[in-house]
């Protein structure tokens, strides 16, 4: 059983040079760092996840240094006890940047998948092989941007558009309406106003948009605002939902669904700790009848780790495919994109199913170590 024991980690910040965005009025355009884990045992099994780190001003470092004080506990440890693992490598004191430990997570998962020769999601449980996408827009600068971006959009086969925007209600609210006046009551949308809304307008613009028809409201309120949230649902009419980058763990979660704060659940197995709890959120939103409207924002290893989730269990009803494609596929020689039919497709190799361009990501990486038995 020697050959299971994790011997080796490379980690490696990559700061590609792509397209920037943004996604409010006022905000600089955004650096996206690409973290990447590479894990391998004695026996020469590998398993590969990566995670998005989105900064201001330059790219961030933050989640490849936290790596090197998780790393360590994690050798010799066997690759099949994922469970173990994640327990390991909790720290109950300062807390560290939460895309490490899911970076870590991620990686056992793919190397257990492709072990197994299965692609991840069917590792899963497999309860469907694809999903429904949305575009996820950055932020356009008009009305006639947004219709012009939609545009294009539909003719390669998206059927539901998430809107980032300004998140000043006296500008979104008119770009909403004037969306759904010219593409009609056909187009699925929803509205992300990335936690910058005080309650008032939140109340204005939700009742708006439920008479628009939009599927929902994302982050009208920080997420910690639970009175907030709780009086947004009982007022507006459209379904909300929260940022998903806060409220992380089992016992908060737990909370929030009795408090009946949101419509859906919103995590990010990147960022809540890996596929290990995210199996377990699944599970309790399932328990209650709520959908985890899982969030893909990054790179295409950040995509495909929740895409497979996605797929493995059956209370997701959408994909987010970021949009335009370039700025997200960088360093993949296999990408994930909507078909004509406004679907996402399951990756059918072992594991994650994406193939790692190592060339690309050695030449952008801005910092790159490893550690070793």
């Amino acid at each position: 059983m020697t050959d299971l024991q994790i011997d080796r980690a490379e980690v490696f910040v990559v700061a590609p040079e792509v397209e920037r965005y943004t996604w409010a009025e006022g905000m600089s355009d955004q650096f996206m760092s690409n973290i990447i884990v590479k894990l391998t045992t004695k026996g020469g099994h590998e398993g590969v996840a990566g995670a998005a780190m989105i900064t201001p001003h330059s790219f961030d470092r933050a989640v490849g240094e936290s790596l090197r004080t998780l790393l360590p506990d994690l050798m010799r440890g066997s690759c099949l006890e994922r469970e173990a693992l994640w327990y390991r490598l909790q720290q109950h004191g300062t807390p560290i940047m939460p895309q490490a430990l899911s970076l870590i997570d991620i990686a056992l998962w793919d190397m257990a998948a492709k072990m197994a020769g299965m692609p991840l999601y069917q590792f899963l449980g497999g309860a469907r092989s694809k999903i429904r996408s949305y575009a996820s827009t950055p932020l356009l600068h008009s009305n006639r941007g947004y219709i012009d971006y939609i545009a294009e959009r539909i003719e390669e086969g998206f059927s539901a558009i998430k809107f980032h925007c300004w998140c000043n209600p006296d500008l979104d609210l008119p770009m909403c309406e004037a969306v759904r006046s010219h593409f009609g009551a056909g187009l699925s949308l929803m509205l992300d106003v990335e936690q910058r809304y005080n309650l008032p307008s939140a109340l204005k613009v939700g009742k708006r948009i439920a008479e628009l028809g939009f599927e929902w409201f994302e982050a009208p309120l920080p997420d910690t605002n639970i009175e907030g949230y709780r009086q947004l649902r009982r007022e507006t009419g459209v379904p909300i939902i929260a940022a998903g980058n806060t409220w992380l763990d089992l016992q908060q979660l737990a909370q929030a669904i009795r408090l009946e704060c949101w419509s859906s659940l919103r995590v990010d197995a990147t960022i809540c700790g890996g596929i290990t709890p995210l199996r377990k959120i699944m599970a309790l939103a399932e328990a209650y009848g709520m959908d985890v409207e899982i969030q893909c924002w990054g790179y295409t290893l950040t995509q495909a780790a929740n895409l497979h989730v996605m797929l493995g269990y059956g209370n997701c009803r959408y994909f987010e495919q970021p949009s335009p494609y370039p700025a997200f596929e960088h360093g993949s020689l296999d990408v994930l994109r909507t078909d004509k039919e406004g679907f996402v497709n399951a990756p059918q190799g072992p594991g994650l199913g994406v193939r790692v361009d190592w060339e690309a990501i050695k030449k952008a990486s801005i910092l790159n170590f490893e550690v070793r038995v």
